[in-house]
This record gives structure tokens, C-alpha cells and sequence, in this order.
């Protein structure tokens, strides 16, 4: 005899509401240690070569530089410190966000219980860490080969801390905002280009109309206060202000970031 089957009817279950967003600083902790590793293991290399691009400029422009010309030494110091940051902050950083914005990545950070700042702040963190030994190995051998003094080489800290911040939210937005990671890596470049010429050259040999433009450019007011740093008489109130106005830069930049992160998910 055979047994009477019936259809089972499935209860509809409730979707639970999705839990509190942790904060900011805990968010951007979080997706900084889970970057840290693959930045590691995949732009070891390339942070490698960032620091010996630098490392070449400043060795390179030794020979067009008299000793006694410690304004134009401390600028290529300086200009070629900062260039460490814009190599990861503008063109590694905006090369991520873009390969991850044309794989559809974004969706996993996205279902994280964190906010877009954090995300885009915690990423660019886990980058400009990689930054400071190289940024640090730079200025110090650029002191020693110009004989600058070393007293003030601690500097280069808050200045690298500063530019990071500052660069890393550009870059950042040039990944998110482009429709192409290819527009994204070639805008990555160009502003490290910018940043290159703009920090290497004294500010006293630039044309006028460029020298107002040059400050503007996230980073440069950065060069200023790390060269000001490395000459005699440092001017303490003008170096504090360039740092700050530069992490207001990096603020206004991350969080326009965070909106474009929000607007390509």
C-alpha cells in the first residue's frame, strides 16, 4: 500500500536586520590588518623600487648642487622623501581601487559592518605604513650626501604622515571616481609625475603662475615643511600650518573618496 504524500509548504522565514556598524577607528583597524599582509606579499616589490627611484633622484641631482646651496639641497631631499608616498599613495593605491571597482570587489566591503570612510581610510593606511622606512632611509641619506643637518630629520614623520593622508585620499579617489582602471592607473602616474617635479625643484626656480599653482597640489606644502626642517632658522609656525592645511587636504580627499565608494557600490 502505498503511503499518501502531501506537499510540504515552506514557512517564510524573516530576513534579520543587518547589526550595528562599528566604528570608525575599529573599522579602519580592522581593514588595515587585513590589507597589511597582501600589501606586503604583493607590493613588496614595488615599494622596493620607490624607495630606489628616490634614492636615484637624490643621488642623481647631487652633481647640480653646490654644497653651499642648502635651500636648493633641502628641496631635493625633501621633494624626493615625498616621492616615496606619491608613488604608493597616488599610483599603487589608485590601481587597487580601480582593479577592485572593474571586478566587482567593492560589494564584499560593501557587506562589511563598516563604513565607507573606513574602508577607503583603512586601505590607505595599510599602504602609506610600507612607506615610512623607505621615506625615512631617503631623507637620511639625502642629509648625508648634501650635509644637512641631522637634528631635524625626525620631521620627516609628521611630514610623510601628513603627505600619506593627503595623497592617499586623491588617490584613492582617482581609483574609485574613473570609469577604467586604466584611466586610474594613468591618472595615478600623472599626479606622481606632478608631485615629482613640483617637490624636486626649488619653489625659487619655478615660473611664477606655476608656483601658485604648485600650492595646491596635495603633498607640496608637505615638501616645504620637511625642506624648511632641513635648513638652518626653521620657521616652527609656518611648518605646523602647511602640515595642517595638508591634512585638511587629506580629510576633504578621504572623505570624498568614501562618497565615490558609496555611489560604485
Amino acid at each position: 500500500m502505498r503511503a499518501p504524500t502531501g506537499t510540504r509548504t515552506s514557512l517564510p522565514t524573516e530576513v534579520p536586520p543587518p547589526g550595528p556598524r562599528t566604528g570608525l577607528v575599529p573599522g579602519v583597524m580592522a581593514i588595515a590588518a587585513s590589507q597589511l599582509s597582501r600589501v606586503r606579499v604583493a607590493r613588496g616589490p614595488l615599494l622596493f623600487v620607490a624607495t630606489v627611484q628616490s634614492l636615484g633622484i637624490v643621488v642623481l641631482l647631487r652633481g647640480l648642487v653646490h654644497r653651499h646651496d642648502v635651500s636648493s639641497g633641502s628641496s631635493v631631499v625633501a621633494g624626493a622623501t615625498i616621492l616615496v608616498v606619491a608613488f604608493v599613495a597616488l599610483n599603487l593605491l589608485a590601481q587597487r581601487f580601480g582593479s577592485l571597482r572593474a571586478a566587482g570587489a567593492l560589494d564584499y566591503y560593501a557587506a562589511l559592518p563598516v563604513s565607507p570612510a573606513a574602508v577607503v581610510l583603512g586601505t590607505a593606511a595599510s599602504y602609506a605604513t610600507f612607506t615610512i622606512p623607505g621615506s625615512l632611509l631617503t631623507c637620511v641619506t639625502g642629509a648625508a650626501i648634501y650635509g644637512l643637518p641631522f637634528g631635524r630629520v625626525w620631521v620627516v614623520i609628521p611630514a610623510v604622515a601628513a603627505a600619506a593622508l593627503a595623497l592617499s585620499g586623491v588617490g584613492a579617489l582617482l581609483g574609485l571616481a574613473l570609469p577604467r582602471p586604466e584611466f586610474a592607473t594613468v591618472a595615478g602616474q600623472l599626479g606622481m609625475t606632478v608631485v615629482l617635479f613640483v617637490g624636486v625643484i626649488p619653489p625659487s626656480h619655478l615660473p611664477d603662475v606655476i608656483r601658485g599653482v604648485r600650492t595646491i597640489v596635495p603633498g607640496a606644502l608637505s615638501v616645504d615643511a620637511l625642506a624648511d626642517a632641513l635648513r638652518p632658522g626653521t620657521p616652527w609656525g609656518d611648518l605646523t600650518a602647511r602640515l595642517l592645511i595638508t591634512v585638511g587636504y587629506g580629510c576633504a580627499a578621504l572623505t570624498a573618496a568614501g562618497v565615490a565608494l558609496r555611489r560604485a557600490v
